[in-house]
């Protein structure tokens, strides 16, 4: 990531200053032509002149305006340096930044993010960029204030900046001292990058691990703080001694500006903070990666980023909470990750046993009518169950299977020892001394398959992907309704799994092409019947126009209601708001 993490500090004798700073250096170009006669970022030379900026901030001409307060590793210190094996990116750390661009950036970043009022950097943002951006910035920022909790007192995180000069999230924090005003000193983590939209994107993985790091610098520093209070009261002393405003920083025994190890007593606090910001800087640049969107992001996008925000919105919740109920919804969260551990469709093929490797496999392990049937119930939004004693291989036909539906109608449970209900589940793993309660074996809303084992001592050895020759496969549903009509995807699907021409990745892009076309039918069905609340005659027009209508007309018209159930958040909102956006043009 191309940002840069700072730790600074308030002087009560010389204000704001950078006291730790971190920055990444990306490894040198692969071609030489275009390097000849340039300096490398990352070069021996340039580690000269980096040491020669911090040589130069810390020489003799400023020795003078810093305090102990004001210096963290001394001019003689080389500093620290980590290395990433995979990407090769280099992390260095030391008093002040290698380059004097960044050296003025961090600087003026500093300065704001201990001097600046919030309203007014509010308002001064507003201010600076142009009148088509006003929107869109302005949404943002009420996003961080009512969502991120920015700034609830003179502590807290804030986002502020320019084109020119960077954008920077900050979190403002006090240490405890017992000399100094107040009883306490004044300290901000800033992180300085150039790209806003990825600074804004990163600001719940960035409050949530610089909290971190601050509560550890807080309770350490507190500890130190009793042990100085218990020793000798810094308040009895104050209130009984004269006070003289020339020579009150001079009062605390000469003492006014303390270093941060001697408030926190940590032998190694500079090595420990250049690990946690080296470790934020990799992880925030790896956390979020680019993408080429060709056209409007597919439903199935937008439904996966609305989890994903839904994800770390409950994290951010349970670090919130206090008392005991925290601990135990962490508990319980981190039980159903390992639970769910087979849920990870990228850590299927690394585990070892059978398994389905796409839906033309399983339809040759099942044979085309029980596949048929099997799809039917999937594509019509009925609860399937698989019960066996290989849950890999349960798994992997639950991945084959969810590819027939969009991401938002799935809803799985890998692998259980107890029934779920289908309200919460359409895909449910069942161990096989589990029994299936009758109501909903009765039930033409359900099809069972149980998975039994035909492999015995009397069989020789089989190949591990043979499986019709290990297991067994018996369908059951008390469906009575014919499938062989339709839907009309189904139908265009079996054609294409039949055609041995087309290979399995030609049918999978037909399949995608198929979804994304019934998808748009689903948009135009929930338009005219949800939104504009139409009658039963223009729905039944929109579905003829659909060509939803005809041999098979009752599953289409499911398929299209079940597949409702998936459209995103975003888009219904959207829609939405549309909608009555046009309903007060015409009053306008």
């Amino acid at each position: 990531m191309n940002a840069l993490v700072a730790l600074c500090h308030f002087c009560e004798l010389h204000g704001p200053r950078t006291l730790f700073c971190t920055e990444a250096l990306h490894p040198p170009s692969p071609s030489p032509s275009s390097q000849v006669g340039a300096q490398m970022p990352g070069d021996r030379d340039g580690d000269r002149d980096g040491e020669g900026l911090t040589m130069k901030a810390n020489s003799s001409a400023t020795q003078k305006e810093m305090c102990e307060g004001c210096r963290s590793l001394p001019a003689s210190h080389p500093g620290f340096v980590s290395i990433d094996d995979e990407t090769g990116i280099r992390f260095l750390s030391h008093q002040h930044p290698r380059q004097p661009q960044l050296f003025s950036v961090v600087r003026q970043a500093c300065v704001r993010s201990l001097s600046c009022e919030v309203i007014s950097d509010m308002f001064m943002w507003v201010l600076s960029v142009g009148f088509n951006r006003l929107i869109t910035d302005i949404l943002r920022y009420v996003f961080c204030l009512f969502w991120c909790q920015v700034c609830p007192g003179r502590e807290g995180p804030i986002f502020f900046g320019d084109e020119q000069h960077g954008f920077v999230f900050s979190h403002t924090f006090f240490i405890k001292d017992s000399l100094a005003r107040g009883f306490q000193r004044w300290y901000s983590i800033v992180m300085v990058a150039m790209d806003r939209i990825y600074l804004i994107n990163s600001w719940p993985f960035l409050l949530r691990h610089l909290k971190l790091t601050i509560q550890s610098l807080q309770s350490t520093a507190l500890k130190v703080f009793d042990n100085e209070q218990g020793v000798c009261p810094q308040r009895a002393v104050r209130m009984n001694s004269a006070f003289s405003p020339a020579v009150f920083p001079h009062q605390r025994s000469g003492n006014a500006a303390r270093s941060l190890t001697s408030l926190t007593q940590h032998p190694n606090l500079w090595a420990s903070l250049h690990s946690s910001f080296s470790w934020l800087l990799k992880a925030c640049g790896s956390r979020l990666t680019e993408k080429l969107l060709e056209g409007a992001p597919t439903e199935d996008t937008l439904v996966l980023i609305e989890r994903q925000t839904e994800q770390e919105e409950e994290m951010s919740c349970w670090e919130g909470a206090e008392g005991g109920a925290s601990k135990t919804q962490r508990h319980l969260s981190e039980t159903e990750l390992a639970h769910n551990f087979l849920s990870d469709d990228t850590k299927l093929d690394e585990l070892p046993g059978p398994k389905f490797r796409s839906l033309r496999h399983l339809r040759q392990v099942l044979g085309a009518p029980d596949f048929r049937q099997l799809a039917w119930h999937v594509l019509m939004g009925n609860q399937v169950i698989w019960r066996g004693a290989d849950p890999v291989l349960i798994q992997s036909a639950f991945t084959v299977l969810k590819s027939l539906l969009p991401v938002g109608c799935v809803r799985s449970v890998p692998y259980s020892s107890q029934y779920e209900e289908a309200y919460k589940c359409n895909f449910l793993g069942l161990c096989p001394d589990v029994p299936i309660p009758a109501h909903v074996s009765s039930s033409e809303f359900t099809v069972l398959v149980d998975v039994t084992s035909e492999r015995s001592c009397h069989i020789p050895a089989v190949r591990e992907d043979d499986i019709s020759s290990l297991y067994q496969f018996t369908i059951t549903s008390a469906n009575t309704q014919p499938i062989d009509r339709g839907p009309a995807l189904l139908n265009k699907l079996e054609v294409a799994l039949c055609n041995e021409n087309l290979s399995v990745d030609v049918v999978s892009h037909c399949l995608l092409c198929l979804k994304e076309e019934w998808m748009n039918k689903v948009k135009v069905l929930f338009k005219f019947s949800k939104v504009d609340g139409r009658g039963r005659e223009d729905t039944q027009k929109v579905l003829a126009l659909l060509g939803a209508t005809g041999p098979g007309e009752e599953d289409n018209v499911r398929l299209l209601k079940y597949w409702m159930t998936g459209l995103s958040k975003t888009y219904k909102s959207h829609l939405m708001t549309a909608v009555r956006g046009g309903e007060r043009s015409p009053s306008q």
